[in-house]
């Protein structure tokens, strides 16, 4: 059961992490690039150009708030796969029950890792996003 968890941690909490993490590069470098070509003067009205300017960041903001806790069940489930290992084994070897446990806070590590990034190109892109409204209103003089 031990290894069972080991490799669920090791394969599908990482795994999941690991697909957030190329989710947040994608949707932050097509929203960047998006932002550096837009025209705004095209927008007829200031709720086109939020929509336009607000597309994916959602996701940005789902990914960022809940990798952490991704990470963190990855911790969870390594540390019952500790025990687990420990209750199969019968004796109780500090250096196997650190060496398990230290691999458990990868996972949330590895969560921190992905929600940290989200975070900051989420509040990079808003800001962006609010100067190009900002600017779209100056250049309609409102």
């Amino acid at each position: 059961m031990g290894n069972l968890i080991k490799q669920l941690v090791e394969y599908g909490i990482l795994g999941i992490l690991g697909v957030m993490s190329l989710i947040i590069v994608y949707v932050a470098v097509e929203r960047w690039s998006y932002y550096k070509s837009l025209n705004t003067s095209k927008f007829g009205s200031k709720e086109e150009l939020e929509f336009a300017l607000t597309k994916n960041l959602t996701l940005l903001y789902t990914i960022g708030a809940n990798a952490v806790y991704v990470g963190l069940l990855g911790t969870v489930l390594g540390i019952i796969g500790t025990f687990a290992a420990i209750g199969e084994g019968g004796a109780i070897d500090a250096k196997a029950i650190m060496s398990h446990l230290s691999y458990t806070l990868i996972a949330t590590a590895a969560g921190l890792v992905v929600a940290i990034p989200s975070m900051v190109f989420y509040n990079a892109l808003v800001r962006t996003g609010d100067r190009l409204m900002l600017e779209w209103g100056q250049s309609r003089g409102a």
